[in-house]
């Protein structure tokens, strides 16, 4: 429909608010203080990384604005204990655990 496709040149330019990831360092090397607020965030890397802490470091900081999340556990393996210790609100978060990638869009 009208406006699927457009040229990036036509819209003006507009501030995009951001949730904090926890990590004033990341933040800073990200451009705009975290991570886009309203928007789907995949966070991908090796195993054992940091990914599921990074994404509850999120989580947190943006429960603690209002904002309600929802965490997709690609790997069923959530651990709600852990989270809260993140400063996660466990009772608040939305989880899906799909069995496979298309189920979790």
């Amino acid at each position: 429909g009208k406006g699927a496709v457009m040229r990036m040149g036509d819209q003006d330019r507009q501030a995009i608010p951001a949730i904090s990831t926890g990590s004033l360092g990341l933040d800073i090397a990200l451009g705009i203080g975290g991570l886009p607020k309203g928007r789907i965030v995949e966070i991908y890397g090796p195993e054992s990384s940091g990914k599921t802490t990074l994404t509850l470091s999120v989580i947190a900081q943006a429960q603690k604005a209002g904002a309600t999340c929802a965490f997709v556990d690609a790997e069923h393996a959530l651990d709600p204990e852990y989270a809260g210790k993140l400063g996660v609100n466990v009772d608040d978060l939305l989880v899906s655990q799909p069995d496979t990638g298309e189920q979790a869009l």
